[in-house]
This record gives structure tokens, sequence and C-alpha cells, in this order.
């Protein structure tokens, strides 16, 4: 387990505060297990009364009887495993409460001189319908009487789930599951404008999750480079729980504890290329919104970068749901696993909409097991002359990248796979990693913008290259003037020390 315990106490703070807050984060981002640490930490001092909506039924928010019932029954099932007496927890089943007025009046009693926490994760599971803003409605109601003296509520609320419920009647009037009333004001309107500010970052950090390998290198002590591996796991996920402990899960159990920067790669492969709820999450995402969509692909593929506005849906939308982060203002995927991920769908669409097969085998750019990126190149220029030569300006500039990587795919699929290095000081440049066996290649793609441009562009490539550590670098440049000034090249340039392929298509 990831050491959090600095994340718990400043989340106790908060509960120490008699705050009311929400945990909203992306799918599989540690909520539940951050709520039972939680807990642990807290349950001598307080009475936690940690339930959830998941499963709860659609009846019990037919009525604000059903829901009175269901949640009272929740709250004596999880009283049950506390140090509360059994007639204090009997007592919370009150079979009178038939609505919310009724309901409050019996908080107000229950938790007279009583310092109980509730925990709701799941909150998003509902069945979407107004009883739920209702009851968000009454404890927002409680919580400000008890500051002016009034009434007595839970000490303290903590809500988790996905949506933020600033959100959430947008959520269920884009489900269809509410219908606001004619005298209800803004849809902006929170039922939960009581709760604190919950800014802090719960994804792990290359120091947290060395904690973890500290743990399991005790254990098992395979002469890992801790560090190391810290660090090489956060560049690929950037911290997102999930990934963080699929690909440590896969190095130990699939790949024979190979905790090498080569496992580390081997692992990124298997995860792409399974199935599972966070990458269906994802895709669905998008699928089901076409400005969301194109949003997502601008930021991959496109030539403009893309500004990080909380004004904008697409970007609190993104946001909510895990995959668009801030970069200095400016809106990206927040980590390669999901860009990668999010970039296999957009090309696995094009390659369905593109009737023209590629015109090279696998077995011509794989020979004894190493990748011809030269001839991939080369056979691309060919390929893209042939079939792309028609096309119109707009269309070509938009999808120039995601051509050439439509063509790559299928090539190293299953051995090797690819990365993308974006660059949002230049979004006219592309950096494509590709590992495959034990070599890795650089590949900048970039379109043609003069001959300064082009001296520049050789500049760029040289010092990325110098980071990583190759002698070899590969320049594609799609270059879309008409007529006499265009040219098409492609050979090997002596530069800096190092060797270039450069093709201009």
């Amino acid at each position: 387990m990831v050491d959090i315990s600095a994340k718990l106490a400043k989340i106790k703070e908060l509960v120490d505060g008699r705050s009311y807050f929400t945990i909203n984060r992306a799918r599989q981002y540690g909520k539940t297990t951050t709520l039972y640490m939680l807990e642990e930490m807290i349950k001598n001092e307080y009475t936690v009364v940690s339930i959830s909506f998941e499963g709860l039924g659609d009846e019990s928010f037919e009525s604000p009887e059903a829901f009175c019932e269901a949640f009272l029954r929740k709250v004596h099932r999880a009283l049950e495993f506390t140090d509360e007496t059994e007639e204090y927890t009997n007592a919370w089943v009150a079979a009178s409460v038939i609505n919310f007025d009724l309901l409050s009046d019996h908080i107000t009693k229950m938790c007279k001189g009583k310092r109980l926490v509730l925990m709701i994760d799941e909150v998003d599971k509902t069945s979407n319908n107004r009883v739920y803003i209702h009851f968000l409605g009454m404890l927002r109601d409680k919580f400000l009487a008890r500051g002016m003296g009034k009434d007595h509520t839970f000490h303290s609320i903590i809500l988790a789930g996905v949506y933020d419920i600033r959100n959430i009647k947008l959520k269920l009037i884009n489900e269809g599951t509410y219908t606001p009333s004619p005298n209800e004001g803004k849809l902006y309107n929170s039922p939960w404008n009581i709760a604190v500010k919950f800014d802090f970052d719960m994804s792990f950090d290359p120091g947290e999750i060395s904690t973890m390998l500290a743990q399991y290198e005790a254990d098992h002590d395979t002469k890992m480079d801790i560090e190391a591996m810290s660090n090489e796991i956060y560049n690929y996920t950037s911290g997102y729980p999930f990934l963080v402990s699929r690909i440590c899960e896969c190095i130990d159990k699939e790949l024979g504890r190979d905790w090498t920067p080569s496992g580390m790669q081997k692992a990124v492969q298997v995860l792409l290329m399974e199935k599972n709820t966070l990458f269906d999450d994802l895709i669905k995402n998008i699928k089901m919104d076409e400005k969301l969509s194109s949003f997502v692909y601008s930021i991959i593929f496109g030539n403009k970068e893309e500004s990080y506005n909380i004004d904008n849906r697409l970007v609190d939308f993104g946001a909510m749901f895990g995959f668009i982060a801030n970069c200095d203002g400016k809106a990206v995927i927040s980590n390669k696993v999901f860009e990668i991920r999010f970039a296999n769908y957009f090309i696995s669409i094009r390659q369905r909409e593109d009737k023209h097969p590629a015109n090279v085998l696998r077995r011509d750019v794989i020979r004894d097991g190493r990748f011809d990126m030269e001839l991939c190149i080369k056979k691309f220029a060919e390929h893209y002359a042939e079939i792309y030569c028609e096309k119109d300006y707009p269309f070509l500039e938009s999808r120039g990248r995601l051509l050439f990587l439509t063509y790559l795919s299928p090539l190293i699929n299953g051995q090797g796979f690819y990365h993308i290095e974006s660059h949002l000081t230049d979004m006219r440049r592309m950096d494509i990693v590709v590992d495959f066996g034990q070599d890795q290649f650089i590949v900048e793609l970039k379109i043609w913008r003069g001959e300064a441009a082009r001296e520049d562009s050789f500049a760029q490539l040289l010092g990325y290259m110098e980071k990583k550590g190759t002698a070899e670098g590969y320049l594609l440049t799609f270059d879309f003037r008409k007529g006499k000034n265009k040219q098409t090249k492609a050979e090997w340039v002596n530069t800096g020390g190092k060797k270039i392929f450069e093709a201009v298509v």
C-alpha cells in the first residue's frame, strides 16, 4: 500500500473543523480506500457512520418515504459495527419518519450530544431524481441552522463520488431523470453550497509510490532501483492510483518480477491491451459526447493549444472524469496511458474508414526481432503520396499525425508500443517515442513552416535525443504547400554529432 498518511492527516483536519465536503474524483481513484483508511484513523474520536448508495435500488428514490426508510436502515446497519449501544443503534430506525421534515427532526434528536461523522460513498449511484436533491438540501439547511446554534446534526459529512455535487443537477437533466420546476432558479444553484473546498491531490507522487515499492522490496529482495522505478511508473501514470497499482501487479504476477525499465514497458503494453472498467468508462464518455470527443482529439492531434478554462463544459467534464489536466493553463491528457488509449481509439476509427491497405507488411519492417523505422517512414511517404495527395489542405493539416500513427500502429502492435510527447510551447511539433524490444525510436512530426523552422526542428530533436540518450532520430515533416515550392525527401542528415533521418511528405 502507498503511504497516504499525510493526505489523511489533512482530511482529518476538515473533519475536526466540523466541515461538510465532497471527494469527487474519477473512477478507481482510491476514493473508497481513502474513506476506509480515514475511518480507521478517526473511529476512536468519532462515531463513523459509513454507508454507500451503490445497490440501494431505484425504489429507494421513488418517494421521500421510501428514501427515509432506506437511509435510516443504512445508518442502523453502519452503527452496528461501532461502539454505540444497541439501544441507540436501534433507535435510528423509526417507521414514523416518512418525509424530510420528520427526518430532519429525527436527525436532530439522534445527533444531540453525539459526534457523528457521516460518510456516503457512491453518492452519484442513485436513480437520480428530485428526492436526492431534496435530501442534500435538508442536510444543508441543518448545517446552516447549527451554525446559528439552532439545530443538532452530523458533526461532519463526506460525500464521495465521480460527479461533483455542483454538477449533479446538470447530470440528472442530461440523463433525463430530473426536470427542474419553473420557480427553481438557476440550474447551477448547488444543493450543497455549504461544502468547503476539497483540493487535496489524491494522485501518488514518486515519493509516495516509492513507499509501496520499499515495502515490496523488503519482502521480495528483487534488487530493483526503487527511485528509478517510482519515477518511471509516475512518468506513465502521473500517479493515477489504479494505473499505479495495476502496473505493479502486472510486473509482480505476470512478468516474473521484472522490475526494470524493460519490465515497466512490458507492463504498460499489457495494460493497454486489456479491457477493464476504467478504460471502458474513458471511451464511453467520449463516445456519448461528440464535442468532448472532438476536444480530446484536438488535444492529442491538433495543431493549436486548448486552454484549460474551468468555465468550459468540456474541460469541466474531462477533469471530473479524470482524463483532462491543467498544465500551465493548457488542457492536456492527464497521463501517458490515457493518451495512448485515446489515440488508439481514434486510430481504430481511422483504420475502419481507410479502405486502402498499407503497402508494407510486418515482415518487411521487422527483421530478427528488430524494427526498421527508416523503412517504415519511407513506405509511409509512398503510401501518403499515393492515397492522400488529392485531399484538401484542412483535412491533411488536422489529420497528418493521425494518418502516420494509423500506419504505424498495426506494424508494432503486439511487440511494441508508442507514447506521445506533445509540446505545449510549440503545438506544431509532436514527438512519438516508439519502444520495440530493446530499441527506442524518437520520431518528431512537424508541419512545414519554412527553412528557419526546419533548423529549429533539428535543434529541438537533438535536444530531446540527448535527453533520451539516443544517437539516431527521425524527423517527419508534412509540407502542405502546393506547386513547385513543395518538395519531398527521405535522407539521413549528420548534425550535432548525431544522425537524423529526415523525410518530407
